[in-house]
């Protein structure tokens, strides 16, 4: 039975979603990957930041495209053209993603406030208090927009404090060149600088991997568009014991002129808010923290070792302002990581657990599966993955970052062209995207092709 396209939600209501996806690019390329290659390298890499963050605003918005017209994630679309694709998904989310590289930046972070040297033990304790701040939460996704919604705000605005003061006119000058590959004795790319690391940090400009098909499960439970018929993950503890009645598919709407200006009308507005979340803020805080890293730690030596260059930081604005406010700045640094690696296991734990059901439901649209039960089985599977690791001694921050960013590289590609392929064969022409987006997607899924396998050959071969 159809059901009303339904007209959109005031714009302030419509926030959440794009916070969701931001943070969880913050703790690894915005945070860690293009701060570490400034430190050593400078500014003249910018544009590239801006190039990553810009082809993931078009890619996530294909895949909002789908959610919005289906009132479905963009997995169950995928699973009817690419019957395989689910298995892929669980694998690389996994293996992607498993690696506690975050984590354990976050945790490193915040032992230098303390002294420690030997950090283990607190990304132990730090993967562990995510684990019960998720299952605990009585539901998911509002407990991850509350939260993601917080730091992000309070962590631009102090980074963009801290820039402003430490920073002096050339340095703006030389971030403004940046952004067209104008930089300290090069052109657009530096020597020295590897191609898996400019990989992963262009791959984690925003979410990176297959975290961006997550968007299309954010605004489902957010309520944009056909996702307002949908239902929600509940907390581990609210609902552990009961097997929800789950709908897979969403709702249908018939193709008349008022569900047509509506989808329009949500189109528009929710363009305008991912812009203005996801890529504006996203380019501001890269570039503040960029300049930051840059304006502190450039010529330093060490910095090219793990993520000494955050450490470096600190010392600098310690020196130069107070010292509380460096410690200030690398509490911060650690919790925005903190809450980097509590979105991403909130997001893969959703793309396993939604993948599973599809092959679990098959053809049953009104099959009886414990949805939020298979959720947090791999939400805590990834957690011991990650402590297993730990005491392996296996958690040199950058290195597992960078590694899990360049699988994720690989994956996007799949994704970007297996998504655009989905909303050709399945979503009515007045609804696909025009011809000059479908040209910038096809362009940049040739960028993430042509570097993954460059990656892959220098590095392997």
């Amino acid at each position: 039975m159809h059901k009303p396209f339904p007209a959109p939600m005031p714009f302030k209501k419509l926030l959440g979603p794009s916070f969701i996806i931001l943070a969880l690019g913050l703790g690894s390329g915005e945070v860690i990957l293009w701060p570490y290659i400034t430190s050593n390298y400078g500014l003249g890499i910018f544009w590239a930041a801006m190039l990553g963050i810009t082809c993931q605003y078009f890619i996530n918005m294909e895949i909002a495209r789908y959610a919005l017209i289906k009132g479905e994630s963009v997995f169950l679309g995928l699973n009817k053209i690419f019957p395989w694709s689910p298995y892929w998904f669980i694998v690389s989310t996994f293996i992607g993603f498993g690696l506690p590289g975050i984590i354990a930046a976050s945790a490193e972070v915040m032992a230098s406030v303390f002294g420690i040297t030997d950090f283990k033990w607190i990304a132990i304790l730090f993967l562990i208090s995510i684990g019960a701040i998720i299952s605990f939460s009585k539901t998911v996704y509002h407990m991850m927009e509350k939260i993601t919604t917080v730091v992000i705000v309070f962590g631009i605005f102090f980074i963009l404090f801290l820039a402003v003061l430490l920073s002096n006119h050339q340095d703006w000058i030389s971030l403004a060149k940046g952004l067209v590959g104008i930089g300290d004795g090069f052109f657009a790319f530096p020597v020295g600088l590897s191609l898996a690391t400019f990989l992963a940090a262009l791959a984690y400009s925003g979410a990176g991997g297959n975290l961006n098909l997550t968007q299309s499960i954010y605004i489902k439970e957010k309520g944009y568009g056909m996702g307002k018929y949908t239902q929600k993950i509940a907390g581990l503890f609210t609902n552990i014991k009961r097997k929800q009645e789950i709908k897979m598919t969403g709702e249908t709407f018939e193709m008349n002129a008022q569900n047509i200006s509506n989808f329009k009308k949500w189109w528009h507005i929710i363009s305008l808010e991912h812009l203005f979340i996801f890529w504006f803020l996203g380019a501001v805080a890269m570039g503040l923290l960029m300049l930051l890293s840059f304006s502190t730690t450039f010529g330093l030596t060490g910095n090219v070792q793990g993520i000494l260059f955050v450490i470096n930081e600190s010392y600098i604005i310690s020196q130069t302002l107070f010292p509380f406010i460096g410690l200030l700045f690398l509490i911060v640094v650690s919790i925005m990581l903190f809450q980097t690696q509590l979105g991403i296991l909130d997001s893969t734990s959703r793309i396993m657990a939604e993948n599973v059901a599809l092959k679990r439901l098959g053809k049953n649209e009104h099959g009886t599966i414990n949805l939020s039960k298979i959720y947090f089985i791999f939400l805590w599977l990834q957690i011991i993955f990650g402590v297993a690791l730990f005491l392996l001694d296996i958690y040199e921050p950058r290195s597992l970052i960078t590694l899990g960013a360049v699988i994720n590289a690989i994956a996007m590609t799949v994704h970007i062209a297996l998504v655009n392929i989905t909303n050709y064969k399945l979503l009515p022409k007045e609804f696909q995207a025009t011809l000059v987006r479908k040209i910038v997607l096809s362009a940049i899924f040739v960028i993430f092709a042509l570097l993954s396998s460059i990656t892959i050959l220098d590095t392997f071969f």
